[in-house]
């Protein structure tokens, strides 16, 4: 059986994203398994020491837990293939397990912000030094999800999300340690009141990104790194191209952008028309990094040639030697 060449690649790039799926759900199984045993410990002590700023980071992290396992449920349905009514397969859904992450961040950002408000009226007495020793695992615990984490996100929009979750609760986590250390030596109350506020709008900023990228995407933007108006000019650079008309760009997921247009050509034959098609769709994928392009190429008429009358379109020959028989 001969394997073609263009074969080989397709079957070496299949295997090369079910490799690199796999291990990003390990990646978030491993960071899952972590968070969970810390939240039972870090909500204990929470409850135990009275302070605000562990309660909300308990808060936090159960937030990541449940966004965590959104990515991974995700993940394992975008590798679903092609088939029925989803003709374009299940990759959105990976964007939208991150607008659920992003909403959620500004769901908890709001609930400390109002936790905050009711402690600094009603204060309450605090344990420092319990509150301490769960603040620095909790930033020993983040630092290692990071590590892990980071390597996987530059392609993915729903393991940046999941990375945002654990940036936002390693800040979280140097925040508790101050606070901590102030009422342990101090006895400053307040300063657990204040770096809940502080990590409150800490979340809300890390979310707001998430979320609006995550809305383009949904909403059939272009990405920023494409600007419509040059990828037209680009193509009316070329010789041939008359006009450009339709022209839509839009991205299914983070890492895939598709773009179709209606194109006027002047080209005589179909083998120019199929050649001016291959150096466009090179020249887009090359200079725009667009890889689904689908191209309509209409040759245009020219209006100064009148039409020419069915008699004259007749053989000369055949109506001369018809004449003769008759």
């Amino acid at each position: 059986m001969l394997l073609l060449k263009g074969d080989k690649c397709r079957c070496e790039n299949t295997s090369a994203k079910v490799l690199k799926s796999r291990q990003k759900a390990k990646m978030l199984w491993i960071t899952l398994g972590l968070l969970a045993c810390f939240f039972v410990a870090e909500w204990s002590v929470g409850l135990w020491s009275q302070s605000l700023s562990l309660q909300a980071d308990a808060g936090h992290i159960l937030s990541d837990i449940t966004a965590l396992l959104i990515s991974v449920f995700a993940s394992l349905l975008a590798q679903q293939p092609v088939k029925s009514q989803a003709t374009f397969g299940h990759q959105r859904i990976e964007v939208l397990a991150a607008l659920l992450n992003g909403l959620g961040l500004l769901a908890i950002a709001t609930f400390i912000t109002w936790e905050a408000i009711g402690r600094w009226q009603h204060p309450a007495t605090i344990l420092g030094l319990p509150m301490l020793g769960i603040a620095v695992l909790g930033l020993i615990v983040n630092l290692l999800n990071i590590t892990l984490l980071h390597p996987h996100t530059h392609d993915d929009l729903n393991l940046r999300g999941a990375l945002l979750h654990v940036i936002a609760d390693t800040a979280s986590s140097v925040g508790v340690i101050i606070a901590a250390l102030a009422v342990h030596l101090w006895d400053w109350w307040w300063a657990d009141v204040a770096i809940s506020l502080v990590v409150a709008i800490f979340t809300g900023l890390s979310a707001l990104p998430l979320v609006q990228e995550s809305l383009k995407i949904f909403l059939e933007y272009a990405p920023e790194s494409i600007d419509p108006i040059e990828v037209e000019i680009s193509l009316k650079s070329f010789p041939g191209v008359v006009q450009v008309e339709k022209l839509h760009i839009w991205a299914i997921s983070s890492n895939k952008v598709m773009l179709c247009a209606n194109l006027t050509v002047e080209c005589v034959t179909t083998q120019e028309r199929d050649r001016l098609l291959t150096q466009l769709q090179a020249h887009i994928q090359k200079n725009f990094n667009i890889a689904e392009i689908t191209l309509q190429l209409t040759s245009c008429k020219n209006p100064s040639l009148m039409p020419i009358h069915p008699l004259f379109n007749q053989n000369i020959v055949l109506m001369l030697s018809a004449s003769k028989t008759n």
